[in-house]
């Protein structure tokens, strides 16, 4: 059994670099939106949520995204333009990234019967 065909949604991704390590941005977390609104929504919740906790400047940042840059990004994602979002706390930035996507359908494993040779597979002992 699979899921409808290809859906079109929105990619989002939120990242994190140190900047005092000059490290490379490291994946956080993703959510695969299937609407516009869900998407910024996404981003949205999280500003909410870790606003109290940032500085004054990051958190100016974040509540002007909130206010007047979400409708921006609302009308970008409306044209299937990607779009990001970034507040630096600190030595860390984050940043948002929403990009437009079509999700593929998948096969559901309930009530499949999985091929011969995924029986001949023995997992390695652990030390």
């Amino acid at each position: 059994m699979t899921t409808p065909g290809p859906r079109r949604g929105f990619w989002c991704e939120c990242w994190t670099q140190d900047l005092a390590e000059e490290e490379r941005p490291a994946l956080l977390a993703s959510f695969d939106a299937y609407s516009a609104p869900e998407a910024d929504r996404w981003v949205a919740v999280t500003l909410r949520t870790i606003s109290p906790a940032l500085d004054s400047d990051a958190s100016d940042v974040a509540w002007a995204w909130l206010s007047q840059g979400r409708i921006a990004t609302r009308q970008a994602l409306l044209r299937c333009e990607p779009c990001a979002v970034t507040i630096t706390q600190d030595q860390t930035r984050i940043t948002w990234t929403i990009r437009p996507a079509i999700f593929l359908p998948l096969t559901h494993r309930q009530g499949a019967e999985l091929p011969a040779c995924a029986y001949n597979f023995t997992p390695h002992a652990t030390e």
